[in-house]
């Protein structure tokens, strides 16, 4: 691996459990890498398959999904997000992407020391890893968005399906 590597992690973390927990590492002063990115969402769930894929393609080298976990106040949602991960790696692995780069985790709202052992133990992960293979992500991406619009979990019909396909 070459000297100088810094790996770009970002974390999704949710506005009621991990986001909370992150922001009470900046509270009580503690610091992580500069090269993590927090994106404060309502659910992961809501971000399909494609989604994490394009993040690999754009350069960034790991992924943590830190959800509420089973507390998750939309019911439903974590079983879903687990099973949308799970179909992920299996794509990301039979592609050849290392599924290191991605970690689903719980984190609650006070769950500091939980927040900087996740980021160091990803950050060494992708450091042993290198960089990200970009060009690798965006095939994978291409045949994600072909496969979920074939299977039709995009949800999309008449109109919505055509507008989804003419703006691609």
């Amino acid at each position: 691996m070459a000297d100088g590597f810094t790996p770009k992690i970002l974390v999704l973390a949710t506005e009621k459990c991990a986001y909370p927990g992150a922001d009470a590492v900046g509270k009580a002063h503690l610091e992580y890498p500069s090269e993590v990115f927090i994106l404060r969402v309502l659910s992961p769930v809501l971000f399909p398959e494609d989604y994490y894929l394009r993040a690999y393609s754009k350069g960034i080298d790991g992924i943590i999904i830190a959800s509420c976990g089973s507390d998750c106040p939309y019911h439903g949602a974590y079983e879903r997000l687990a099973k949308r991960i799970d179909d992920l790696t299996i794509h990301m692995k039979d592609g050849g992407l290392e599924i290191e780069r991605m970690r689903l985790t719980a984190i609650c709202t006070v769950c500091i020391k939980a927040f900087l052992k996740e980021i160091a133990e990803m950050e060494e992960n992708l450091i042993k890893l290198g960089p990200v293979d970009r060009a690798l992500a965006e095939k994978l991406r291409q045949e994600s968005r072909q496969r979920l619009e074939f299977s039709g979990r995009y949800g999309l019909t008449g109109n919505a399906a055509t507008a989804e396909r003419v703006a691609l």
